[in-house]
Order: structure tokens, then sequence, then C-alpha cells
């Protein structure tokens, strides 16, 4: 596939992935009275099904990766260059900020936005490292046994991910960056983003090591 449709893929993948995130957070604490369950069980039954749809129709344009952390994966892996993995990364987080952007209009609210939600901390460093590894897991995982289930396995995870971290799992850079450009319930503090990224690539390169000693295992085994 052309280097233009890869990033216009990722670019709109990234773009409608954070905002589902974003409009299914303001659309579950408008209808929930800031119920935090209830904003959280939106946030999970949009941002899952959605994610694998993305990733079904995009995966044979640009392998559907929406995440600088699953960029940073293949490109250890050598299955995507340097030059290219930058350029992913760069239209990520350039589809997710327009992500966010877009559901404020959307919903009628000012368009530059800059959250003021703490977060941070141990805890949810800790849940990045923890959420981001098994996301990786579960791509790395599906694309060794059943590739044409990886869809729904990853939009499976990333639903129950929600329910199990201190961090309600962001586990993605690039959405982490666009919901610093929220106020909404969705919005990350942009000074707490060094308590997740870094973290989160963290949890990326040890699935990467892992899934490199277990095929080379494999293959010596053979």
């Amino acid at each position: 596939m052309s280097v233009p449709i890869r990033l216009t893929a990722e670019f709109i993948g990234t773009l409608v992935l954070v905002a589902t995130i974003v409009a299914a957070g303001i659309m579950g604490d408008d209808m929930g009275a800031g119920n935090g369950a209830l904003i959280l069980l939106a946030k999970t039954a949009a941002t899952g099904p959605v994610l694998a749809i993305l990733i079904v129709v995009c995966v044979s344009l640009s392998g559907a990766h929406f995440n600088p952390a699953v960029t940073f994966v293949f490109c250890l892996r050598r299955e995507i260059g340097i030059g290219l993995a930058l350029a992913y990364v760069v239209l990520q987080v350039a589809g997710a900020v327009c992500g966010t952007w877009l559901v404020h209009l959307i919903f009628e609210q000012e368009i530059i936005q800059f959250s003021a939600s703490p977060t941070g901390g141990l805890p949810h460093a800790v849940s990045e490292v923890y959420a981001t590894f098994l996301l990786l897991a579960t791509i790395l995982g599906a694309l060794r046994s059943r590739q044409e289930w990886l869809g729904p396995m990853v939009g499976a995870y990333v639903s129950a991910s929600y329910w199990f971290t201190a961090s309600t799992s962001a586990l993605n850079p690039a959405v982490s960056i666009a919901r610093s450009f929220t106020d909404s319930v969705s919005g990350i503090a942009l000074m707490d983003l060094p308590f997740l990224i870094p973290f989160q690539l963290i949890g990326a390169a040890l699935a990467f090591a892992f899934f490199y000693l277990l095929d080379r295992h494999s293959t010596a085994s053979q």
C-alpha cells in the first residue's frame, strides 16, 4: 500500500478512535449526572466495538496501529522502517488531537481546551506498563495464531482494560496527548503525561522482549 494511503488511514483511524473515547465520556457524563460507573460503562461500550471495526477496516491499509506504542514495537520488529514509523506517530498524534476538537464542535463546546483533571503517580505509571504490555501481547499473540481475530480481540481487551487499572488504561501516547486537550471527563492534565507516556512505551518494549524470546525459543525447539 502506498505511503499516503497508510498515513491517511492512521490519521483517520486515530481521529475516530479518540473522538469515540471523548464523545462517549461527554455523553456518559451528561446522561449519568456525573456517575463514574456509568461514564466508564459508556466509554467501554463505545470504544471496544469502534476499535474492532477500525482495525478490520484499516489493517490491510496501514496495519491499523493508531497508537505510537504499537508503531514502536513494529519498528523494533523491523516490520516498519524508522522514517515511516515517525510519520505514523506524527499523523497518529495529529489525528488524535483533531478527534478531540471534532467532538468539542459536535457537542457545542469551546474547541480549544486544556484538561485540569489531575492524574499520575506510581499507581497510574504501573497501570500503564501493565495495560500496554497486555495490549501488545494481545496484538502480537493474535498475529501469531489467529490474525482474523485481531480486531475483535483488541477491541474486547481495550473494553475490559478500562475496568482493571487505576488509570483506566490510556495505553496509547497519541490518545493520552489528545486527552490533555479536553477539559471533559476524559481529560488528562498535561503535566501528568510524563507519568503515562514513558511507561506506556516501557510496557510495549516488555511485550516486544517477551515475544522476541518466545519466538527464539520456538525456533530453537524446531
